[in-house]
């Protein structure tokens, strides 16, 4: 009880409010932080996203042996889309990098799907008839350990995505919702993305769609890992962003981040 009272203590103001305020026969511990959100008939996806874009991430997995002739299947998955003109504009490479801290030996790849599930379709029907694209799937598939594919929507409340150069590196954090806390988590972050602007670091946010669902991915874009450490260090010193991270950190099953180098041919840098 004594640790617990410390706890709140070191609370902001409007959060210890919010606490007390609670009624006295509820597991308030549990509830703390967390308000109520009211049914709608809207899906979460409309409210959340305005874009008529499907982004998919690749996470592969490759074997520590075959880094180059893997990073090969990409280029030349990258070669044959350019090369069919009813994809043209439409589907596109927005980044491809690998993982240096974090899950090593994996590389993630995110494409750009202008015209929606419609246009995936248009994709995997393609891709599905074309011997040579079979041909790519089953070299990259002697070389690598596993896959996963998501389908994401960009959360309308992120700066658009600006293909950055020269030489920088990513942090792509990851997080685990808990059930029905999406339009908690994209309220708050509607407001803490504020804070992450100053020096140009933020880069994509997705909620997940098609795949692992309650994910969200947040990428950062800086100079360098000394940069991420005074951008973020720089963020705690706002007036607010520590209230944003109180609220939503209670919404998060689990949470990871990777520090990524993008490839030759990834079109951002």
């Amino acid at each position: 009880m004594a640790n617990t009272l410390k706890y709140f203590q070191k609370l902001p103001q409007s959060l210890r409010t919010l606490t007390t305020s609670a009624p006295k026969n509820d597991a308030w511990l549990s509830k703390i932080f967390v308000r109520k959100i009211e049914p709608t008939k809207e899906s979460h996806s409309r409210m959340l996203s305005d874009k008529e874009i499907i982004y998919a991430l690749q996470t592969h997995n490759f074997r520590p042996d075959s880094k180059v002739p893997y990073l090969s299947t990409i280029s030349q998955t990258l070669d044959f889309i350019k090369a069919q003109n009813s994809l043209a504009g439409e589907v596109e490479l927005v980044g491809s990098w690998t993982v240096n801290v974090g899950d090593q030996d994996q590389a993630l790849h995110l494409w750009k799907f202008t015209g929606g599930y419609e246009k995936i379709d248009t994709f995997n029907e393609i891709t599905s008839q074309s011997e040579d694209f079979k041909k790519i799937v089953e070299c990259q598939g002697k070389l690598v350990r596993s896959r996963h594919l998501q389908y994401l929507l960009a959360f309308s409340y992120w700066p658009q995505i600006q293909l950055r150069k020269p030489n920088n590196v990513y942090e792509i954090r990851s997080y685990a919702l808990k059930p029905g806390t999406m339009i908690e988590w994209g309220n708050n972050w509607a407001r803490a993305i504020n804070f992450r602007q100053n020096n140009d670091e933020a880069f994509a946010g997705f909620f997940s769609q098609i795949g692992r669902l309650y994910n969200v991915h947040h990428i950062w874009c800086y100079e360098d890992l000394n940069k991420r450490k005074e951008t973020r260090e720089s963020a705690w010193r706002s007036p607010g962003w520590d209230e944003c991270v109180a609220y939503t950190v209670p919404l998060i099953r689990e949470m990871h981040c990777r520090i990524m180098v993008p490839t030759d041919f990834s079109p951002t840098q």
